[in-house]
């Protein structure tokens, strides 16, 4: 998404990027970046809370018009509603994708081998 908003801005087109990790923001030079704390895939808000969505939003447009900048990043304000981490523990599948289980065992069998090298 930085590298797509950058693209764009060199074309005359503004852009503010929602993320939940801005400092990805900061790093790699989005133009603007509204950092949400939210879980991953949520950026906008729960599913249903519409009026929640639509602040963030709003939030991110307002950045259009801030002063100063780009580069920008401001933090929305606003908590995760209800539990965070209950949310973070129902998001997740009950089991791994194939692929993430599949890094999951690479990762595992690299930390044996380092182990069994004494590295």
């Amino acid at each position: 998404m930085n590298a797509l908003a950058r693209s764009f801005e060199a074309e005359g087109l503004s852009t503010v990027v929602v993320n939940i990790m801005p400092v990805w923001g900061e790093r790699f030079g989005t133009p603007r970046t509204l950092g949400v704390e939210f879980p991953f895939g949520h950026t906008i808000g729960p599913p249903g809370d519409a009026a929640l969505q639509t602040r963030v939003v709003r939030a991110a447009l307002a950045l259009l018009e801030a002063p100063g900048g780009p580069p920008l990043v401001h933090d929305f304000g606003e908590p995760w509603p209800g539990d965070f981490d209950e949310w973070k523990r129902a998001w997740h599948p009950k089991e791994p994708s194939p692929i993430v289980r599949w890094l999951r065992e690479q990762a595992e069998r690299r930390a044996r081998e380092r182990q069994a090298g004494g590295g």
